[in-house]
């Protein structure tokens, strides 16, 4: 077994943000981005350098015998320790990423009793907040669906969907994270609709979740784009925040045969699933 790092004089504190898309993680990040002891923001490369590492110190490298257990433990964990050490005046850091609730093993092993938030929100909701944004321009293709010009509302849900897809992958290591043996006492799944209804609640959860003082957050003033990143995959408004939390009743654009066909998809919603005790806001 790899050996356990020694956090007790770790000058800061590490959690992670993870779930589905379109489901309130900018969002999240924007509102921790208030509290002047907190750093969070939009999904980070982190994640996909450490598997690259992970990859390289793996038998893919034939010098990898070379490499101990207790060595990939300090190699990954200082990869997140020096990816925020420019930003010394943080006592808190959130990274967010997809990945990161297929990791929970990897995570409580680099950073023993991690706390990770999945954001979630109903399926159907998540894709039709994304077929949304490619409908607003009609003129232009997205990275997301490999700048293919001939698809349809039908395609783009099943390329989404895919396992491998964007919002296929996270749901299904979302729903991974939540059965896993590492959900209880190191996951919290907020869901979209609480906290746009009421954010205050949620977010007064999300710091008892992770044992820190309250910081009083305006709700009415936030601030978060990333109009470059978001302009370069080709989906403007992928990650723009409102400036104020509030929901927002609309009438779904997805045809209602996609609707209707995962409407019922939010495993988190059923007491009976919850084997782990992982509290739901």
């Amino acid at each position: 077994m790899p050996a356990t790092p020694d956090v007790s004089n770790s000058p800061r504190k590490f959690h992670f943000i993870s779930g589905l898309p379109r489901a309130g993680t900018t969002l999240l990040a924007a509102i921790l981005n208030q509290n002047p002891r907190f750093r969070a923001g939009m999904t980070s490369p982190l994640a996909d350098i450490m598997g690259v590492v992970m990859a390289e110190a793996s038998s893919k490298n034939d010098f990898s015998f070379d490499v101990s257990d207790e060595q990939r433990v300090a190699l990954l964990r200082g990869l997140v320790e020096n990816f925020y050490s420019v930003q010394a005046d943080a006592g808190v850091v959130f990274d967010t990423s997809r990945l990161w609730c297929s990791r929970m093993q990897l995570l409580n092993t680099l950073f023993p009793g991690v706390k990770v938030i999945a954001c979630v929100r109903q399926l159907a909701w998540v894709l039709d907040s994304m077929e949304r944004l490619v409908q607003r321009q009609p003129v232009s293709v997205s990275k997301v669906f490999r700048f293919d010009t001939n698809t349809t509302v039908y395609s783009r849900v099943e390329a989404l969907t895919d396992p491998r897809g964007m919002v296929g992958f996270a749901y299904q290591a979302t729903k991974e994270a939540f059965y896993g043996q590492y959900a209880q006492k190191h996951l919290l799944m907020l869901t979209y609709e609480s906290l746009v209804r009421d954010p205050a609640v949620a977010i007064r959860a999300v710091y008892q979740f992770l044992d820190e003082p309250w910081f009083e957050h305006d709700f009415d003033h936030i601030e978060y784009n990333a109009n470059e990143f978001d302009a370069r995959v080709g989906m403007p408004g992928l990650h723009s925040v409102r400036p104020k939390v509030a929901s927002i009743e609309r009438q779904p654009v997805l045809p209602r045969d996609i609707f209707g066909r995962f409407a019922n998809e939010a495993f988190w919603m059923d007491p009976k699933n919850n084997v782990n005790q992982v509290p739901i806001v």
